[in-house]
């Protein structure tokens, strides 16, 4: 998709689609009333008997439009003559695009970025526009031999009469960074473990490490792993035939000597539970708890893109967690590469056994904050839903900035507590702790779990479990938390 500012005036522009905006009670966006003049009057006449109502996301499709360049004109519903709310307008943007799918056309130009949008300016409005489109166009054919149609939209113009072209570029960039990163995330997301395996995973860093001047990629092997003492880790692996990963992509976009920023993303690329296997339904979809990993390489990309001033860190361990032989056991006790013991009293709770190495190998890097992200508990969604991502951590600072991006970034988080006595559910009788810390607030206790081994930076943790894919007759990724962290990290270079 192309992404143009088109400065024409109104009564002289010539495109195939112009999305308009209208209120309730026949209110008109200041576009929408200037092109009512120059069609004498069209676009009130048709309101006036009905066609629409206005509400939010509704929309009505005029299909000539005489004596004019324009060839279409895509009414949407604002709501009330009000601002909108963040939210809304992005319920604007999904109704538009819904409806533009449908048309064969190549080229459309948007006046919404004109709407009054609470506490937005036309950069955010810009970026989101592209986002949204970007999202609803989404189409994974990778694994079909016969194709679903392909949609003929490839240019969008953002009609500017204002000359507000700095920030229209500014959200031109962003957007674009962030719906690439997005992309990325969906397609690796959306892949069958059967292809998406760890190395296939690994070859992903790899590519787009190359694709970047300022990012390189380095792939740690078992042997590597075997080295350094992540025994923990490695426990996950042994039940299945594909080796595990270590991915690590270095982005240096700011000084030498400037601490990262370390992003952790969980890349089981596939999850059967192991010896505690998870029941059949539904386990198709275990591919998706790779998802923090795929959102780590998404982050990455759309910070080289926007060649942020900025130097970060992106380890996904990956791995399968399958039943087998050599798989780990109820009851098995494996040392960490902190050399801290853990009980494995659950071997489906795998994904903080890989989080945990990861975390004690990221204290190399003197980090100046940690974020990971994983697919980590069902509780999460029995707690909060699928809307809002799970947000724990040991650093207050970190965790309102997370929560302020997240704002910005509409992709929300809700903070959870990681209260000292929360703990106490992971003593064990034979190790320094337990993987897992009975029924009561398993999302809580497995944060805890890695509380322990992010004692020494300032570290907040994502349980995206809820967020990072839909389920049902929509089911397929959405790339979450990329926007959440690509804002997280313009927001920490601009800092």
């Amino acid at each position: 998709m192309d992404y143009k500012i088109d400065n024409t005036p109104l009564e002289k522009l010539k495109t195939e689609c112009l999305v308009l905006g209208v209120f309730e009670g026949r209110g008109l966006s200041l576009s929408a009333e200037k092109i009512n003049i120059q069609t004498s009057g069209l676009i009130l006449s048709l309101l006036n008997r009905g066609d629409m109502t206005g509400e939010t996301g509704d929309t009505l499709a005029i299909n000539y439009i005489p004596d004019s360049e324009i060839e279409r004109i895509l009414l949407v519903g604002l709501g009330k003559k009000e601002p909108l709310s963040r939210k809304n307008f992005r319920k604007v943007l999904a109704s538009v695009i819904k409806t533009l799918k449908d048309f064969k056309i190549k080229t459309i130009t948007t006046a919404l970025t004109e709407i009054n949008v609470t506490d937005s300016d036309f950069a955010w409005k810009t970026g989101q526009t592209i986002e949204i489109f970007a999202d609803h166009c989404y189409q994974f054919q990778q694994c079909k031999s016969k194709k679903d149609p392909e949609l003929t939209l490839e240019t969008i113009q953002f009609a500017d009469s204002e000359q507000n072209n700095t920030l229209l570029k500014l959200g031109i960039a962003r957007g674009q960074a962030i719906a690439e990163g997005v992309k990325r995330a969906k397609q690796l997301a959306d892949l069958p473990g059967n292809i998406c395996t760890p190395t296939y995973l690994a070859e992903q860093a790899q590519e787009l490490a190359c694709s970047h001047e300022k990012l390189n990629c380095k792939i740690l092997e078992e042997t590597d792993m075997e080295k350094l003492g992540m025994g923990s880790l490695l426990s996950v692996s042994r039940g299945s035939q594909q080796p595990a990963k270590l991915i690590e992509l270095n982005y240096q976009g700011g000084n030498k000597n400037d601490k990262p920023v370390v992003l952790i993303g969980k890349g089981l690329t596939f999850d059967a539970g192991g010896i505690s296997l998870k029941p059949g339904a539904g386990m198709d979809e275990m591919k998706y708890d790779m998802c923090g990993g795929a959102s780590v390489l998404g982050a990455l990309q759309a910070a080289a893109m926007l060649n942020l001033s900025l130097n970060i860190i992106g380890l996904v361990p990956s791995s399968e967690n399958m039943p087998d032989g050599d798989a780990n056991k109820p009851g098995d006790i494996v040392t960490s590469m902190s050399g801290k013991t853990i009980e494995i009293l659950n071997t489906d709770a795998e994904g903080r056994l890989i989080l945990c190495d990861t975390l004690t190998y990221a204290e190399k890097y003197n980090p100046e904050v940690v974020i990971d992200l994983a697919t980590l508990t069902g509780a999460c969604i029995v707690a909060l839903g699928r809307h809002p991502s799970g947000l724990l951590g040991n650093d207050d600072a970190l965790c309102n900035d997370i929560l302020s991006a997240s704002q910005t970034a509409c992709d929300s988080v809700w903070r959870l507590p990681i209260w000292e006595e929360y703990q106490e559910q992971l003593k064990s009788n034979f190790a320094d702790m337990a993987n897992i810390g009975g029924k009561d607030a398993g999302t809580i206790t497995a944060a805890c779990f890695l509380a322990r081994f992010a004692e020494n930076f300032c570290w907040a943790h994502l349980d995206i479990a809820g967020t990072a894919w839909r389920t049902g007759n929509n089911k397929g990724a959405t790339g979450r938390p990329v926007p959440l962290l690509t804002q997280f990290l313009i927001d920490r270079a601009n800092a």
